[in-house]
C-alpha cells in the first residue's frame, strides 16, 4: 500500500501537489462553515427557508460578474495573484459577516463577497491544467477533489460541535484558513500562465475580456454547460436545502447532519481516484449520463423515505454520482479551452454552479414554506432525467457538430484540435452503459 501510494506521489509534479495542499487547507475552513450557513441564517435572523434563498441568488448572481472578471484577469495578470487575491478576501468576507446582525446590510455584504470572494476559483481550475499533461489532468481534477473531500470529511463533524456553541467559531476558522492558504500560495506556488509569444502575443484586459465572445460561440461547449446546469441545480440542494428539510421534517439533529456530510466526503477520499481511472476510457458524455441518474435516484430517496438508513444509502448513492460527473466535467472544460483561454473557459463553466445556487435555494425555500418540501426531491428526479436524456442526445450529435466546427464549416470556432475531439468524442457502445 505504501509503495502504491508513492508510485501515485511520484505520477504528478511537486508544484501540483503544493496546490493540491493549499487547496485542503482552504476547503477544511469551508467545510467548518457553509454546511451549517442555511441553519446560522434561519437561527441568527429568525427568518425562512424563503430568505435564505434569497440571499443565496443575490450571492450567486454577483458572483457571476465577479467570475467574468476574475476568468479574465487570470488569463491576463496570472493565475498566482487572482488566487491570492481571492483568500484574502474570502477571509475579511467571512469575518465580516460574522458580526453583522441586520439582514438588510448582509445582502449587502453578500453582493460584495459574491463580487470578489471566489475571485480565485478560475486560477485554482485553470493552475491544475496548466501543471498537468493533457492525459492527466481528469486524475489531476479527481486528486483535487480527493483532497477537498478530506476537508470536508473532517470540517462537518467539526463545525457541528463548534455551532452548537457558538456559529461565530466557524466565521473565524474559516477566515484563518484562508490566510493561511494565501501564504502557501505566495511562498511555494510560481505562476503558471503561459508565457506570450510572437504567434500569441500579450493582450490587453479589454481584449482578454473580448474573448469571452469566442467562448459563447463555442456551440457544443455551450450545449454542455446547459446540461451540466441542470446537473447542478439537482446537487447544490445537498449543502443548502437538505440540512434544513431534514431538520424540520425529519427532525435530523446537527451533529448527525454533519456527519452525514464527513460520510460523503470520506468515501470520495477512499474511492475518487480510482473510480476516476476506472471511468478514464469510458465516453466522458455518457459518464456525465450515469452519474446524473445516480443523483436523480438519491435525492428522490430523500422524498420518499423517512428513516435514517434510508437517508444514509440515498448519500452514498449521490456520492458515488458526484465522483463521476464532476471531475469528468471539469477535465473536459480544461480540454475544449485553449491554453490561452483556460481561465475564461473556467469563469464561463462557472456559469453551470452559480445559476443554479441562485435559483435552487430560493426555490426550493418556496417549496419548503409554502407547499409540502417532499416535491423537492421529487423535481430533482425530474431534473435528473431531462439532463441524463440530453447528455445521451448531446453523446449522439458532438461529432458531427465538433468536426464541423473543427474544419471550419460552422460558424462556431471550436477550441479543440481533432486529436484532443477524438478524445473527448468517444461513440457510444455497450460498454459505456454498464
Amino acid at each position: 500500500m505504501i509503495s502504491r501510494v508513492r508510485g501515485i506521489y511520484e505520477e504528478f509534479p511537486g508544484q501540483f501537489w503544493t496546490l493540491i495542499g493549499a487547496i485542503f487547507v482552504d476547503r477544511l475552513g469551508g467545510a467548518l462553515l457553509f454546511p451549517f450557513f442555511a441553519l446560522y441564517v434561519t437561527d441568527h435572523f429568525g427568518v425562512g427557508m424563503t430568505q435564505v434563498g434569497i440571499l443565496f441568488a443575490i450571492f450567486a448572481l454577483a458572483s457571476v460578474v465577479g467570475s467574468l472578471v476574475s476568468g479574465a484577469l487570470t488569463d491576463k495578470l496570472g493565475r498566482r495573484w487572482m488566487l491570492m487575491f481571492g483568500l484574502v478576501f474570502s477571509a475579511l468576507s467571512s469575518l465580516a459577516m460574522a458580526f453583522v446582525n441586520d439582514l438588510t446590510v448582509f445582502y449587502v455584504l453578500a453582493a460584495i463577497v459574491g463580487l470578489l470572494a471566489d475571485a480565485g476559483g478560475p486560477a485554482a481550475q485553470a493552475m491544475v491544467a496548466d501543471l498537468l499533461p493533457e492525459e492527466k489532468v481528469a486524475e489531476g481534477y479527481g486528486m483535487q477533489r480527493v483532497s477537498a473531500n478530506l476537508a470536508v470529511a473532517i470540517g462537518p463533524a467539526i463545525g457541528g460541535i463548534l455551532a452548537s456553541q457558538s456559529f461565530l467559531w466557524l466565521f473565524v476558522l474559516d477566515a484563518a484558513t484562508s490566510l493561511i492558504t494565501a501564504a502557501i500560495v505566495y511562498f511555494s506556488l510560481p505562476e503558471t500562465k503561459p508565457v506570450a509569444t510572437e504567434e500569441q502575443p500579450e493582450q490587453s484586459f479589454r481584449q482578454s475580456f473580448g474573448g469571452y465572445k469566442q467562448v459563447f460561440s463555442d456551440r457544443l461547449f455551450v450545449t454542455f454547460m446547459v446540461l451540466s446546469m441542470l446537473t447542478v441545480l439537482v446537487y447544490t440542494q445537498m449543502n443548502t436545502t437538505l440540512s434544513v428539510y431534514l431538520r424540520d421534517v425529519h427532525g435530523v439533529s446537527l451533529r448527525q447532519f454533519g456527519l452525514l456530510l464527513s460520510m460523503n466526503a470520506a468515501m470520495v477520499v477512499v474511492f475518487q481516484f480510482w473510480i476516476t481511472r476506472r471511468i478514464a476510457k469510458r465516453s466522458p458524455i455518457v459518464m456525465m449520463a450515469v452519474g446524473t441518474i445516480l443523483y436523480g435516484i438519491g435525492f428522490v430517496m430523500y422524498g420518499v423515505f423517512g428513516a435514517m438508513i434510508f437517508f444514509v444509502i440515498a448519500m452514498i448513492i449521490i456520492t458515488v454520482g458526484e465522483m463521476i460527473t464532476i471531475p469528468t466535467a471539469q477535465a473536459l472544460v480544461a480540454r475544449f479551452s485553449p491554453d490561452d483561454m483556460r481561465g475564461r473557459y473556467m469563469a464561463f463553466y462557472g456559469f453551470s454552479w452559480t445559476i443554479p445556487f441562485a435559483l435552487g435555494p430560493l426555490l426550493a425555500g418556496l417549496v419548503i414554506d409554502n407547499l409540502d418540501p417532499r416535491l423537492i426531491w421529487y423535481a430533482a428526479g425530474v431534473i435528473s432525467v431531462i439532463a441524463v436524456i440530453g447528455f445521451l442526445l448531446l453523446n449522439g450529435r458532438v461529432p458531427t457538430l465538433a468536426h464541423s466546427d473543427i474544419d471550419g464549416k460552422a460558424p462556431g470556432q471550436h477550441p479543440l484540435n481533432k486529436q484532443q475531439a477524438a478524445k473527448i468524442l468517444v461513440p457510444v457502445d455497450s460498454e459505456d452503459i454498464i
